[in-house]
């Protein structure tokens, strides 16, 4: 119990304390126990609630001096509300510092990791012309290295053998022809043989196997299929024995020469990369390595989860030293340049409905100014409206100038009173002893 009770007087002491320092920040100035003549206040205010006022020096609960407020302390005609205005050892104090709006170009690099996937332009998929049965598999193996003109299997196709036994009839035919005394049989013939020459080509049968064909004139039982490019197997889809059709995926093979690598950019982040943009890579398997590329494509929609956009990065990969699923460090040296008035993001109080900066106006007096934003970088933001290059904006200290705005702002929407008011919330100040202090209980707000 004991405990408990050490514990709520050091949390009152602390509030104490704490709403002493904002009344002196409030007022820093303030001394109504020896106000001069020549600067007599119109009355005085709580320190924690500026809706109670007071006709002469009161104290409030807490035993805080109420706030005076002078003639002077009313705003110019032509004055913002809110404006502030701090003596200056009181900006000394609490360290309020100012920067210069300034014209600048801006650039910015983006930091993002990406990860390496296949370039799928260059990623096949294999399927059989004819229907058949695979009587061999040459690349039985994923991860295989094939090249153009590799045997991946031999093939059992009726198909094929039916259209062989075709081309050599309508070569013997075109021989016998030859000599005859009409032109059009001999062109006719010779054409017949083109086009039963042209359908084994269209069915994949290799040019080595169609030489050898019309050399020997025997039919080959099994023919062989070669890969029609070059690349590594990625998957393989049937196995000997097995019959296939034009349906069945044999392989997919993918060419390695070049890999994407994707790439999540935060949305604020957006406006500064444009396709073709130059990106570098860095993996941890390689350190010594850096890979140059370029922004190939900009997916035109955002991850609802993270809230990033898709990027995709072109890496030539001659070597295949970028593997798909890897992942590395990237940075994108965006091109873009943009000249613009530009403060430090610091200055800017987000209150979530809109952005504020304070303006020095003159020296202890600051002026509170909405503003719209633009892209930042480098801890620089753009202004697009609100501020001009060359005026002062404050840094550092900005919430207490803030905090004191926000008072001065309902100070100024109270009704000023025409008379000596009536002490606090109308409260009759009759009962006022001689040393200010309320003879009564203060009334709450």
């Amino acid at each position: 119990m004991k405990t408990k009770i050490v514990m709520v007087g050091l949390i009152l002491l602390a509030g104490v304390g704490v709403g002493y320092g904002m009344a002196r920040w409030l007022a820093p100035a303030a001394q109504p126990q020896a106000v001069s003549a020549e600067r007599k206040p119109l009355y005085y205010r709580n320190p924690m609630n500026p809706e109670v006022t007071s006709e002469v020096p009161a104290k409030d609960n807490m035993g805080m001096d109420y706030v005076p407020v002078y003639a002077d302390d009313a705003p110019a005609a032509d004055e913002v509300a809110g404006t502030v205005r701090v003596d200056p050892a009181t900006v000394q104090n609490f360290g309020v510092r100012t920067a210069t709006a300034q014209v600048r170009s801006m650039t910015r690099d983006v930091f993002t990791v990406g990860r390496v996937d296949y370039d799928e332009k260059k990623l096949s998929r294999f399927h059989p012309k004819v229907e058949g049965w695979i009587e061999r598999l040459g690349i039985d193996e994923t991860g295989s290295v094939v090249g153009k003109g590799t045997t991946l299997l031999e093939l059992y196709s009726p198909v094929l053998v039916v259209s062989q036994e075709e081309y050599l009839l309508a070569l013997r035919n075109r021989d016998a022809l030859a000599a005859s005394p009409y032109p059009e049989i001999a062109r006719g013939a010779e054409q017949l043989a083109q086009s039963a020459r042209k359908r084994l080509l269209l069915l994949d049968l290799p040019r080595s196997q169609l030489q050898r064909l019309e050399k020997t004139l025997e039919v080959a039982h099994s023919v062989p299929i070669q890969s029609p490019f070059s690349g590594i197997v990625v998957k393989v889809g049937a196995r000997e024995g097995e019959y296939v059709t034009p349906q069945t995926e044999l392989y997919v093979l993918a060419d390695l020469s070049t890999v994407w690598v994707y790439a999540d950019v935060y949305e604020y982040e957006m406006p500064w990369v444009a396709q073709g943009d130059v990106a570098q890579l860095r993996l941890a398997g390689l350190p010594d390595q850096l890979f140059e590329g370029r922004v190939d494509f900009i997916y035109p929609y955002l991850d609802k989860a993270t809230r990033t956009q898709k990027v995709r990065l072109a890496f030539a990969n001659p070597d295949r030293l970028l593997k798909p699923e890897m992942y590395g460090d990237v940075s994108i040296r965006t091109g873009r340049q943009l000249d613009a008035v530009v403060i430090p993001d610091e200055a800017v109080i987000r209150s979530g409905r809109r952005e504020q900066v304070f303006v020095l106006r003159s020296p202890g007096q600051f002026e509170p100014r909405p503003v719209s934003l633009g892209v930042s970088t480098d801890g620089m933001v753009q202004i697009t409206e609100g501020i001009t290059a060359g005026e002062q904006v404050v840094v550092s200290g900005q919430f207490l100038v803030d905090s004191e705005s926000k008072l001065r702002e309902v100070s100024a929407k109270m009704q000023e009173p025409t008379a000596p008011p009536n002490g606090p919330a109308g409260h009759d100040m009759s009962a006022m002893d001689g040393k200010g202090a309320a003879a009564g209980k203060e009334e709450q707000p």
